[in-house]
């Protein structure tokens, strides 16, 4: 008969189980809510051992924080297959998830938290847009975009941001309307921005090119034009 003996973690290993306690902690509560206590007692150690290995909470909050950012900004990552318009609803689809998983955290990431302010926040908050934006034109074919795309494609980031924290107050919209909507909303800030400019008329073309009669583009067109009518 054999008893168990806790295994000694490294100090890496540990660090990490202590941001995946807190990251699921703040997840659920605002970060205020959440006290030093209660993630060494969700990790199974001591208060003394939390500040061993970080030297405070908002040390802790922007390390889960980073963890956070990494993982929001990989759900814009998607294979260069298929139309646009599919490409981008399965990334509002995964950046929806991440919002519904992670909603206090999520609001904390974009509005600060406690650490407004904080150089090491901004900078994270920054590094998902950019990360969002570069893989934006990736899609485009894009890699020096005029100075009309760069506005249409950071708005709807913002965009996106802002109905995502929107929508977590009351979640009063489903999620699988506002996803959708959200791919509508990109088309026609283009196609407002693509009246004006002849440059950005012809990148939306090339674009919207190979896009099916059911897909989310063609629907909006059908929207409008029935609206019209």
């Amino acid at each position: 008969m054999t008893t168990g003996v806790r295994r000694r973690m490294g100090v890496e290993e540990r660090r990490q189980q202590l941001i995946g306690v807190a990251l699921e902690l703040f997840s659920r509560r605002s970060p205020d809510d959440v006290s030093i206590d209660e993630i060494a007692s969700a990790a199974g150690i001591s208060r003394p051992l939390v500040y061993h290995y970080f030297p405070g909470k908002l040390s802790l909050y922007e390390a889960a924080l980073q963890r956070a950012s990494d993982d929001l900004a990989a759900r814009f990552v998607e294979p260069h297959e298929g139309p646009l318009g599919a490409r981008l609803l399965r990334v509002m689809h995964r950046y929806f998830d991440f919002v519904d998983e992670h909603g206090p955290g999520f609001s904390a990431l974009m509005r600060g938290g406690p650490a407004v302010g904080s150089s090491t926040t901004n900078a994270l908050v920054d590094s998902v847009r950019q990360a969002a934006y570069v893989q934006i034109l990736s899609h485009l074919g894009v890699t020096d975009p005029p100075a009309r795309l760069e506005l249409v494609v950071r708005s709807w980031i913002s965009l996106a941001e802002s109905t995502a924290l929107i929508w977590l107050d009351g979640r009063r919209i489903p999620r699988e309307e506002l996803e959708p909507q959200l791919v509508n909303d990109f088309a026609a800030l283009a196609a407002v921005s693509a009246a004006y400019d002849e440059e950005m008329a012809e990148l939306l073309r090339g674009a919207l090119k190979d896009e099916p009669a059911d897909g989310p583009f063609a629907h909006l067109v059908g929207r409008l034009i029935a609206l019209a009518g």
